[in-house]
């Protein structure tokens, strides 16, 4: 196991002391984190991401307990991503003028079998499933499988185009019911930062399952790509 680094470990003591706090003093204390370290203590000098984890009372093993779904976050998340799109005909065209940046078809399932997965975001007209459908064991995986539930299997590919470039991001809960999801960079504002979290977590209190029993969301976390967690009450 690699030994943790000073900073690491200073960050992971102040995070430790401070225990669960709500989401505005947690927002404000991650971006503040870094400033608060000694001097003597090398600072991360890149632009980290963001993320929340959740930890749901659900039963993923149960279908009908699958929680899932996608939001346009009201700041973006600090990133253009890359947009495939599976389409043809007028819908490649309507992809192409809304700024995806892959389009094609058989071409491009082609590449993704020889292993390259150049792209954030896989989107996928009805009629191109056909092509798309054998792709599930390489894309599935990484989360990329076009997917109606998620609205990446459409018709109207150009507004979904233009959300995903605007900073649409798409979540799932994970095996043991968690749900991690980017809601924008260290260098957002603290307001802008707070509204994408708040967003997320009543668009994800919205989806609770109706055969969900108990407490719903048990455990909420914000993070940043090099930083600990800070535990947000709920």
């Amino acid at each position: 196991m690699s030994k943790r680094s000073k900073r690491m470990r200073f960050l992971q003591q102040k995070v430790q002391e401070l225990g669960p706090v709500e989401l505005p003093k947690a927002v404000e204390t991650l971006k503040g984190l870094e400033a608060s370290l000694p001097k003597d203590v090398k600072p991360c000098k890149f632009d980290q991401t963001v993320e929340v984890a959740v930890r749901l009372g659900v039963d993923p093993k149960q279908a009908d307990q699958i929680v899932r779904g996608s939001i346009v976050l009201p700041h973006g998340i600090g990133k253009s991503q890359r947009v495939l799109v599976f389409a043809q005909g007028e819908n490649a065209d309507a992809a192409t003028e809304a700024g995806a940046d892959h389009v094609g078809g058989k071409e491009l399932a082609d590449k993704i079998k020889e292993g390259w997965l150049e792209f954030d975001v896989a989107i996928a007209t009805p009629d191109m499933m056909g092509v798309v459908g054998p792709l599930g064991r390489v894309l599935g995986p990484r989360g990329l499988m076009p997917s109606p539930r998620a609205g990446t299997v459409t018709q109207d590919v150009a507004n979904t185009v233009r959300e995903y470039k605007a900073g649409k991001v798409e979540f799932r809960c994970d095996a043991a019911g968690n749900v991690h999801c980017v809601v924008g960079k260290l260098s957002f504002e603290t307001a802008q930062l707070y509204d994408n979290i708040e967003a997320l977590l009543a668009f994800i209190q919205s989806l609770k399952p109706s055969a969900a029993k108990g407490t719903y969301v048990r455990n909420v976390a914000v993070t940043a790509t090099v930083t600990p967690g800070i535990a947000v009450a709920v």
